[in-house]
């Protein structure tokens, strides 16, 4: 295993390369929303426009899947028998054992024009979740907290591509993309109330390497970052910006990723087929499977909906 020696002053290194493998080889649209359960050590994600949610079990290297009737963007876990999912317009409970649904609150979609797309639990337990338009015309989406009494929040508006979000370990700060910028920023973050203050630019993205997508933290407070078109996920130091490391994957639309597994040491990756021409999926035949890597850190076990 490679251990990335993380750089939090002095000069500058090349980052790390490394490679993503193989974990299982699937079709989807718009590969998404990975996240590690800790209660049922399996990793869930979705494919958006396949309408589908995805159960991968490391151990048999398959997947169990749900199908909705409506797009499915998100997935956090909640109990050892429930998840809960954005579906396009509502935030919804999985029953996993019988497939059944519990309406936890609606999202606006603006007459059809929005959906949801990315998100995650925060510290306290509650549910970020943010919307774009489809086509993504600039500022029509929104960034929303959701508690399991139904009460949504308006936290962001005039957002494009509402994307990755993570919270650093200390609680102190939010990190946030919305993709079309190319920035990753960060906020100010309070655990009791969610409120959040713009607190700069914490990375820039480089030219030529795709737009910042799904993203997650590791236990150092460096991001990993899923780079739509940069064929791969990028570490980056959020107090220097620098970039430290970068996973190269076999497709170009890399859409998220999360750390799992035992220890938390495995990195799982989704990825897209939309966007692609026929040349590129001749080109790219492993573009909407799911990808591992054991980059040599760990992250935290994701947070769930209470």
């Amino acid at each position: 295993m490679l251990t990335i020696p993380f750089i939090t002053g002095g000069c500058s290194s090349e980052p790390k390369v490394l490679n993503a493998n193989l974990a299982f080889k699937a079709e989807a649209t718009t590969g998404e929303g990975s996240i590690w359960h800790p209660d049922r050590n399996t990793l869930f994600w979705v494919d958006i426009e396949g309408k589908t949610l995805y159960e991968y079990y490391p151990e048999k290297q398959d997947c169990k899947t749900w199908e909705f009737d409506r797009m499915v963007s998100t997935v956090v876990p909640e109990t050892d028998s429930t998840v809960v999912v954005s579906l396009q317009d509502e935030i919804v409970r999985v029953n996993l054992n019988d497939g059944g649904l519990s309406s936890i609150a609606p999202i606006p979609d603006h007459e059809g024009k929005v959906r949801c797309n990315d998100g995650k639990c925060d510290p306290a337990g509650r549910l970020w979740i943010g919307t774009m338009g489809f086509g993504a015309p600039k500022g029509a989406g929104t960034l929303y907290t959701v508690l399991p009494d139904g009460t949504v929040t308006t936290k962001l508006d005039e957002v494009t591509i509402s994307n990755g979000i993570v919270w650093s370990a200390n609680k102190k700060y939010m990190y946030y993309n919305d993709t079309a910028t190319g920035r990753i920023a960060r906020y100010r973050y309070d655990e009791k109330t969610a409120e959040i203050l713009f607190d700069g630019v914490a990375v820039m993205m480089r030219p030529g390497t795709g737009s910042p997508d799904g993203m997650t933290i590791d236990s150092n407070d460096n991001l990993w970052v899923a780079q739509w078109g940069g064929f791969g996920v990028y570490c980056y130091n959020p107090y220097t910006g620098e970039l430290l490391a970068k996973v190269e994957v076999p497709a170009p639309h890399v859409a998220s990723c999360a750390f799992g597994g035992e220890d938390m040491n495995t990195l799982y990756i989704t990825t897209a087929r939309a966007g692609l021409s026929d040349e590129q999926l001749e080109e790219y035949p492993l573009s909407g499977s799911l990808f591992v890597c054991e980059p040599g850190v760990n992250g935290p076990e994701p947070y769930c909906f209470k």
